[in-house]
């Protein structure tokens, strides 16, 4: 079972996201990661899910999205030259003694502290999953609070559009 991340156009309107999401749940498949936002026209949103399956239901998957009257588009940006990105906001112990450590990991791995407070501080992460896993496996030990993560977002490399049917 391969991974696939899958990019959707679709009419920005109640319930869309409730048939697509209903389309994985039917046949079984976690969506391991979604995100859904407007696009640059506010009448049409992305959705970005990530899942697992072999290729023939992910291609009925692909097929049945298709027939939806609310989606305009659907590609499985997996195999094409693409651009994918995760958020994670992650509150970590900070002692004293763990404060210059802290603030070293962030701007190794490029992140942001977004939150001071005198029991923790909160840094902003974004980049591939290799790179928040690596964040995270190095400020584990210092002890995590709490951790918010998005889900991944993607994006066809140069002038290849995911356009309208």
């Amino acid at each position: 079972m391969r991974r696939h991340t899958i990019s959707i156009l679709v009419e920005n309107r109640f319930g869309v996201l409730s048939r697509v999401s209903g389309l994985f749940s039917g046949r079984g498949y976690n969506i391991e990661s979604l995100t859904v936002a407007e696009t640059n026209d506010p009448q049409i949103s992305r959705m970005t899910i990530v899942t697992r399956g072999e290729e023939r239901v992910i291609e009925q998957i692909d097929k049945q999205l298709n027939k939806l009257i609310d989606v305009i588009k659907v590609m499985d940006v997996t195999s094409e030259d693409h651009v994918e990105r995760e958020l994670v906001l992650v509150k970590i112990n900070a002692e004293e003694k763990n404060r210059e450590e802290i603030l070293r990991m962030a701007e190794i791995f490029r992140g942001k502290v977004v939150d001071v407070s005198p029991k923790s501080y909160t840094v902003e992460i974004t980049g591939s999953e290799s790179k928040i896993q690596g964040f995270l496996e190095m400020v584990r030990p210092l002890g995590i609070q709490e951790m918010s993560r998005g889900g991944k977002v993607a994006i066809s490399r140069g002038a290849k559009l995911l356009a309208p049917k």
